[in-house]
């Protein structure tokens, strides 16, 4: 499915294999608005798909993080200024679970990651102007991470991200990426 997708910012190295995508993030990439630190950054590899309203998406993320900021996750956007970018962030020298919300200017949450870091599922639901955002270390038990509102559009655009803002080479593998209509369970179902 990942096939069908268009790149905002194309890394210089990327491929398909075996089941997924594989990136290779250059330098100084990265996602950002104005908050705290003053700059906009829309130079994050970011490849989306357009969706037809409302969705969940899924999608496995591995990756060896190693330098301040590696990142890698799912991305969902409308435009420069409606986004959010959320995975795994290296950040104080721990590889933290995080995730940027940005409505005009980023926000920033983050906290400890109880799985594997280097091998993470996100799942992503927009349904009737709110985001879900849940994090899984086996597929079958999803904890919420966020839950937001996020601006009503007749298409959104998803799929994997990476940055690195302070190096290049982190070697990213997407897999098991999935896209549907929204799954419309309950707050606190964790299947």
């Amino acid at each position: 499915m990942l096939e069908r997708g268009t790149w905002l910012n194309e890394p210089a190295e990327w491929g398909f294999e075996a089941g997924g995508l594989r990136v290779v993030t250059d330098h100084g990439t990265d996602f950002w608005r104005e908050t705290h630190y003053g700059f906009t950054r829309d130079s994050g590899h970011f490849l989306g798909l357009a969706t037809a309203g409302d969705f969940t998406a899924e999608l496995r993320v591995q990756a060896d993080y190693r330098a301040l900021y590696d990142q890698a996750g799912i991305m969902l956007r409308l435009d420069e200024q409606h986004w959010l970018k959320a995975g795994i962030e290296l950040s104080d020298g721990q590889a933290m679970l995080g995730s940027v919300l940005t409505i005009g200017r980023s926000d920033w949450a983050t906290g400890p990651y109880a799985g594997d870091p280097a091998d993470l599922r996100l799942r992503l639901t927009v349904a009737a102007g709110v985001l879900r955002l849940q994090a899984s270390a086996d597929g079958r038990r999803w904890g919420l991470v966020r839950l937001a509102p996020f601006p009503r559009a007749a298409s959104y655009v998803v799929g994997p991200m990476c940055c690195t803002p302070e190096r290049a080479g982190l070697v990213v593998r997407f897999l098991d990426f999935r896209l549907g209509p929204p799954l419309g369970r309950e707050l606190h179902d964790l299947s």
